[in-house]
C-alpha cells in the first residue's frame, strides 16, 4: 500500500457562525453567504483507498416539523476512514436544501467534496443515498411557503413521521441510475458527470453545514465504533434522531448482511479499480520507452545521414587524387609564365605655372584743350588800350 500524501485545501466549514447561533440558543437560522466566504483552513486528504459502501438503513423518526434528513456519510480522519450517521437537522433557513457531500477517484486518488446548503440541490456525484436522494436531484420534499412538504415516498409511505403533523404528499420517484450502495464517483464506482442545470447550481450562493452537522460528525470521529478498521464497513449505529446522540431512543442499526455484502462488492470494485489504474501506468511506461526508442532511430538516421554524406564527399576527393597520382612522381607541372603586363607610362612633368601679368600702368589724363577767345565783334576792331 503506498503512503498517504498529505495536501492542504480549503475546506468548506463555515462553523463559527452557526456555533454562535446554537450557543445562543436562537434559532438556527443563518444568512446565505457565498461560497468563497469560507471561515477556517483544514487539511485535506489524497487517499488511495476507496471508501467503503454506504451501509443500508432506514431513516429514524422525524423530530419535528421543518426538519430535513441529511443522510449518513464516509469521512476520513487519522484512523482511516468513519462513518457519520445520518440525522434529522434544521436547515440554515426556509428555502434552502442540503446537497450532501461525496468521494471522487481523481488523478489517481479520492478526495471529498464537502455538502452544502442552497436553494437547489446540485451535483453529488451521482451517489444514491437514498431519502430522496437518488443520484440526481432530490425528491424527499419540497417548500410550499413557509414549510416543507414531505414526499411520503422517499420515507417508506410516512411510517417514519412518527405521528408529527407535517404537510405530505405522494410522488412516486423514479430511478434514472443504477441502484447500488457505491460511496464515491469515478471508475469502479459511480460513472456519473454533473448536468448543465446542476452545475449552474454549483454557482449559487452556498451556506456551510450548521453547528449540529459538525457536532454530528465530531462525536462520530471520536468513537471508534464507527471506525472502518473496526466494523469493516458495517457500523452499528446508521443513523440517529438527533445530531451526536448515539445511544438510546431514536438510534437506527444498519442492516448488517446486506451492508456486508455491499462492501465486498466495494472491495472488489476497489482492486479492480486499482487493477485498472496499474494496466494504466504500464501503457503509458510503454508509450514512453516507444518514444524514447523512436527518439534513439530518429538519431540514428541522423548519424546515418551524416555518414552518406561524408561518404559523397570522399567519392568527390577520389577522382582528383587519381588525376595526382597519373603524373611522374617527382615532375611538378611547370607554372605557366606569367602575363607580361605593360610598363607603366612615365608620370608626366608637371606644367610650368603661367608667371602672373603685369599690372597695366594706369593711362595719363589727357590735357584739358585751351579756352578758345571769344570772337570778335563784327564790323570793326577792337580798340587798343592805351597806357
Amino acid at each position: 500500500m503506498r503512503p498517504l500524501r498529505l495536501a492542504l485545501k480549503t475546506t468548506v466549514w463555515a462553523a463559527l457562525p452557526a456555533l454562535a447561533i446554537g450557543l445562543a440558543a436562537a434559532p438556527a437560522v443563518l444568512a446565505p453567504t457565498p461560497a468563497h466566504a469560507q471561515i477556517g483552513i483544514g487539511i485535506g486528504l489524497n487517499i488511495n483507498i476507496a471508501p467503503p459502501a454506504l451501509p443500508v438503513y432506514e431513516p429514524p423518526p422525524l423530530p419535528g416539523p421543518g426538519y430535513l434528513f441529511t443522510p449518513g456519510y464516509w469521512e476520513y480522519g487519522e484512523a482511516g476512514y468513519y462513518w457519520v450517521p445520518g440525522t434529522w437537522v434544521q436547515p440554515p433557513s426556509v428555502g434552502l436544501l442540503w446537497t450532501p457531500g461525496y468521494w471522487g477517484f481523481v488523478g489517481g486518488f479520492y478526495r471529498f467534496n464537502a455538502g452544502y446548503w442552497g436553494p437547489h440541490v446540485g451535483f453529488y456525484g451521482g451517489i444514491n443515498y437514498g431519502f430522496g436522494y437518488t443520484g440526481g436531484g432530490y425528491f424527499g420534499g419540497e417548500w410550499r411557503g413557509g414549510g416543507f412538504a414531505y414526499n411520503e415516498a422517499a420515507y417508506g409511505g410516512g411510517r417514519f413521521f412518527g405521528g408529527v403533523h407535517v404537510n405530505t404528499f405522494n410522488r412516486t420517484i423514479i430511478n434514472n441510475t443504477t441502484i447500488n450502495r457505491v460511496s464515491y464517483n469515478g471508475p469502479g464506482g459511480v460513472g456519473v458527470r454533473p448536468s448543465p442545470q446542476e452545475a449552474s447550481f454549483a454557482r449559487e450562493q452556498h451556506v456551510q453545514p450548521t453547528a449540529a452537522q459538525l457536532q454530528n460528525r465530531t462525536a462520530a470521529a471520536g468513537n471508534p465504533q464507527f471506525r472502518a478498521s473496526v466494523n469493516h464497513g458495517a457500523p452499528a449505529v446508521a443513523a440517529v434522531q438527533h445530531p451526536g446522540q448515539f445511544s438510546g431512543p431514536g438510534v437506527v442499526r444498519a442492516n448488517a448482511a446486506e451492508t456486508r455484502a455491499n462492501a465486498a462488492e466495494t472491495r472488489a470494485n476497489a482492486a479492480e479499480t486499482r487493477a485498472n489504474a496499474n494496466e494504466t501506468r504500464a501503457n503509458t511506461a510503454a508509450e514512453r520507452a516507444n518514444t524514447h526508442g523512436e527518439r534513439a532511430n530518429t538519431a540514428g538516421e541522423r548519424v546515418n545521414n551524416a555518414g552518406e554524406r561524408a561518404n559523397t564527399a570522399g567519392e568527390r576527393a577520389n577522382p582528383a587524387a587519381e588525376r595526382t597520382q597519373a603524373r611522374p612522381a617527382g615532375v611538378r607541372p611547370q607554372a605557366r609564365p606569367a602575363a607580361a603586363r605593360p610598363e607603366a607610362r612615365p608620370m608626366a612633368a608637371p606644367r610650368p605655372m603661367a608667371a602672373p601679368r603685369p599690372m597695366a600702368a594706369p593711362r595719363p589724363m589727357a590735357p584739358r584743350p585751351a579756352p578758345r577767345p571769344a570772337p570778335r565783334p563784327a564790323g570793326g576792331h577792337p580798340e587798343e588800350h592805351r597806357g
